[in-house]
């Protein structure tokens, strides 16, 4: 049980509630577009991303009474910390030693075989 406490106080909460627009976790699940075979988003997903998260992102949420809300901005917040910047600027990330090993036997094979 403490568990269960312990994570519902480490919930992030940066919602502002005078300011962004609430929405109930199945209003939320309405809002996301479907995935495979058509199905939609549960509203226990959207749930299971504020309690536990997806790859160490956590979803907005707050809990008012007996109901868990979260807000439209929030599930921006949430897109956009999940979505990966794939922008010009990202290095290629470093090549094994026997990828190396090919490109330079490629390499030095075509270099002599033009004659280098």
């Amino acid at each position: 049980m403490n568990s269960v406490i312990e994570r519902l106080q480490t919930i992030p909460t940066k919602i502002d509630l005078a300011t962004e627009t609430l929405v109930s976790l199945a209003e939320a699940a309405k809002s996301i577009p479907p995935s495979r075979n058509g199905r939609r988003t549960h509203l226990s997903t959207i749930l299971r991303w504020i309690l536990h998260g997806v790859d160490g992102v956590r979803l907005e949420g707050v809990r008012l009474g007996g109901r868990w809300l979260t807000s439209r901005e929030a599930l921006q917040r949430f897109a956009e910390r999940l979505t990966p910047d794939l922008g010009a600027n990202q290095p290629m990330p470093p090549r094994s030693r026997a990828a190396r090993d090919r490109a330079s036997a490629r390499a030095e094979k075509e270099l002599t075989k033009i004659g280098i």
